[in-house]
């Protein structure tokens, strides 16, 4: 039971670090204000949350945010509280249903439901949490932030719009490029996924 406690702590630990790394390849999309870069550090997450549980795929997303807070925070963490929250939403709902039933079909609607939810939960928590302590700490009025998206989008007025056509599709496109990625590696880590899932379920029967 230890060396398989031992196992599981020292894959969330790389595949956190892996996640770490990866926030660093950001790309931008012309659509969306440039504070809006595409990356997809939630695929470590996704696969720890399939192959160790959808706790330790949210253990993961908070890890590879200390760390990103430590060695290249820019945003008094601001940043990354609200990456750990939508990653955290995205990889919890995706792992809690693929949990259910460990099939490909499951986890392909995993990550689509993740990516609404996900999407939905960002837009409410930059409205309510995120754009204030911006404006609050960092002193980045969420008028500045409405005019850099007016500037690419007319139909961007104040920050109600600025949540719609910025924010949601923002998050859409970044859930979807992630599943897309999640499933293509699917058939490689499957073998993994589900030699883990049985050995953590013997754990626990045996407990």
């Amino acid at each position: 039971m230890k060396s398989t406690k031992l196992n599981i702590m020292t894959k969330t630990a790389i595949l956190s670090v892996i996640g770490f790394l990866i926030m660093f390849i950001e790309v931008p999309i012309p659509i969306f204000p440039s504070f809006l870069k595409i990356d997809v550090s939630d695929l470590p997450a996704l696969i720890g949350a399939f192959a160790l549980g959808p706790v330790a795929g949210i253990i993961i997303e908070l890890l590879k945010n200390i760390l990103h807070g430590i060695f290249n925070g820019q945003t008094a963490f601001i940043g990354e509280f609200a990456n750990f929250v939508v990653g955290a939403i995205f990889v919890g709902v995706a792992g809690a249903i693929y949990k259910r039933k460990k099939t490909r079909t499951n986890a392909l609607i995993g990550l689509a439901i993740g990516t609404i939810v996900m999407s939905i939960g960002a837009g409410i928590l930059n409205y309510f949490v995120i754009l204030p302590l911006y404006e609050t700490v960092l002193h980045f009025p969420i008028s500045a932030v409405v005019g850099m998206g007016s500037k690419l989008n007319p139909a961007i007025k104040n920050l109600n719009t600025f949540i719609v056509f910025s924010i949601l599709p923002f998050n859409l496109i970044k859930g979807v490029i992630a599943s897309v990625i999640t499933m293509a590696v699917y058939k490689a880590v499957s073998p993994l996924i589900h030699k883990e899932a049985e050995k953590i379920e013997a754990v626990q029967n045996k407990a």
